[in-house]
This record gives structure tokens, sequence and C-alpha cells, in this order.
């Protein structure tokens, strides 16, 4: 079974306020979510994984429950700041964490794994980034400076058309940022 992974953060779902916060190009909220949930499944299929990382639903629990029962894929949730409702129908998750340190087959990558630190907000530093290891994370709606010498990046719906991140795309825009490892060759 061929399964890709992808990652997302910030949908927001039910958040009203949240168009006029972050700018986003919707009439309504009945608009997004409906933009939200179709942009998702274009990309997403039923086989699919998906790491969210977090502040899926601000909508009450029926209503996150519907949105959650439409949208492709296993989802793992990376806990945000705004996940109270999602939490309510936690057997939709194949897990719930606050961080996760997740390691992807991937032939170009150190000992044929990439690993990735995979949190709701934004870090400096983490495990292993001087080693290549990178850091995926939300909260920001695309606020925060993208430091290009940094393998991290926000993979929330506001900076990427409102639609989950491919591995294979996280892994091109993180490869063509201008990251050197800090101490060369040499083991620490």
């Amino acid at each position: 079974m061929n399964q890709n992974i992808f990652f997302t953060s910030d949908h927001h779902f039910g958040h009203t306020n949240i168009i006029r916060f972050s700018e986003r190009p919707f009439a309504s909220v009945e608009e997004m979510d409906a933009e939200l949930i179709k942009r998702w499944n274009e990309k997403v299929s039923p086989r699919d994984i998906v790491y969210h990382l977090g502040d899926i639903s601000l909508a009450r629990s029926e209503r996150t429950k519907e949105i959650l029962d439409q949208l492709n894929g296993s989802i793992f949730l990376v806990k945000g700041n705004h996940d109270k409702s999602a939490l309510s129908y936690a057997k939709r998750f194949e897990w719930i964490k606050d961080y996760y340190e997740l390691s992807v087959a991937d032939e170009d990558a150190p000992n044929g794994r990439q690993k990735i630190i995979l949190f709701h907000y934004a870090m400096k530093v983490w495990r292993s980034s001087f080693r290549g290891t990178w850091h995926l994370y939300g909260h920001s709606h695309g606020h925060l400076f993208d430091d290009v010498t940094s393998r991290s990046f926000d993979v929330g719906v506001d900076c990427h058309n409102y639609e989950p991140l491919s591995y294979d795309e996280v892994k091109a825009r993180i490869l063509a940022k201008d990251w050197k490892a800090p101490f060369g060759d040499r083991e620490l």
C-alpha cells in the first residue's frame, strides 16, 4: 500500500475571526470550512498519513466531529492551543501528543532516515538541529520570520494555499534553504 505523508496546521475550522486576523480570502466561516475541506481532500487520499500540528477547529464539538469525519487520511495530532473541541473526538486521531520526533525513510537523508521534530510552536533550536534534523511548526499563521539558514518552517495553511504539504514539498523547501552544519563534518 502506497502511503504519502502530509503536514499541516492551523485550519481553525469554525473560527469566524480567523478570516479577519489572518486575512483569509473567504466571505464566511461556512465558505472557509468548505474550501479547507475541499483543498485537504484534493491532496490527501483516504490511505495517506497527515501530521496536523494543532489548532484544527474552534467550532463546537459536534461541528468539529462533522468536519473531521469529512477529512481524508489517518490523522496524527500534535496539540495546539485551540484543540479543545478536537480532543472531544479523540478516536478520530491515530494518536494525540504535545510533541513528536518523527523518522521518515528517505534514501537522501543520513542513514536513510530523515528526522523531523513536530511541535505546534516554533523553536530556535531542537534536538539534533545541528545534524540536519528538521523542525515543522504552526501557530504563527505566517507572521514569523522564516529563517533561510534554519531547517524549519511554518506548515500552517495560511502559508501554503490553505492545503497540507506533502513530504516531498517539505523536503524541497527545506533543502532550498542555506543551511550548513555548524560543526562541518566533525563529530560531537
